[in-house]
């Protein structure tokens, strides 16, 4: 059976959102490729009778092996457009992901070759997310959320997980981007916010935003203790 573009973008979108959902809703995915959920509906019944994916009814879906193959040329098309369009033609990282939704569908092999070429062959998106190869093989990335990362660690970004634009412009104001080193000071318990050792300056950042932040722990430190209170001198 002939693989539409169409297809291939639905199957791209499941797989990104996969990585975060053991099974996902419909009506996640429907948000996320913004159409009806009639469009989704139909559009999933495809997939499905072609053996792409698996849908368990009130659950949601998930690809096969097959459907995870012919989900690799969307999603290499589309982070290599999010490289092209900030590297090359210069726009913000954090408006790279919806206008890479709208520019992608004009590209075809050709031009998709050409801005390879030009972006200088990039292995992993403005958001450090892998690009998969031409011949369909997704590198492995070895990281993990700096959420579970304990303290005095150090580490290097390796990913910035959310779309949210907000988000993207201060991670970006701050330094926080794809393959800044930092040392991990601390974690305050119950969710408190990490203390960051950087250069030039020094963070402190929530855990809500830092929930975003995925890690490559190149020294893994021995725990999530506070360093104890300075006692003044008298």
């Amino acid at each position: 059976m002939t693989v539409s573009p169409t297809m291939q973008r639905y199957a791209a979108e499941i797989y990104r959102l996969q990585q975060d959902h053991e099974q996902v809703p419909l009506s996640l995915l429907s948000e996320h490729v913004d159409t009806s959920a009639q469009a989704i509906s139909t559009m999933v019944k495809r997939l499905n009778q072609s053996g792409y994916l698996v849908h368990e009814p009130y659950r949601g879906v998930r690809l096969t092996k097959t459907g995870e193959k012919i989900a690799m040329p969307a999603l290499r098309r589309h982070r290599l457009t999010e490289v092209f369009l900030v590297k090359v033609m210069k726009y913000d990282w954090a408006s790279a992901h919806v206008l890479s939704d709208t520019f992608e569908k004009g590209i075809n092999d050709e031009l998709e070759d050409r801005m390879d070429e030009l972006a200088g062959y990039p292995t992993r998106c403005p958001h450090g997310e892998p690009i998969p190869s031409k011949d369909g093989v997704m590198p492995e990335v070895r990281d993990e959320p700096l959420v579970d990362v304990p303290s005095g660690s150090d580490c290097i970004v390796s990913r910035v997980r959310t779309h949210n634009m907000d988000k993207l412009h201060y991670i970006a104001e701050i330094g926080l981007v794809p393959g800044t080193p930092f040392h991990l000071l601390s974690c305050a318990p119950f969710k408190g916010p990490l203390r960051l050792e950087m250069k030039p300056h020094d963070h402190i950042i929530g855990y809500e935003l830092s929930q975003s932040i995925w890690v490559e722990v190149r020294k893994r430190g021995a725990g999530n203790k506070l360093p104890p209170l300075k006692t003044p001198a008298r």
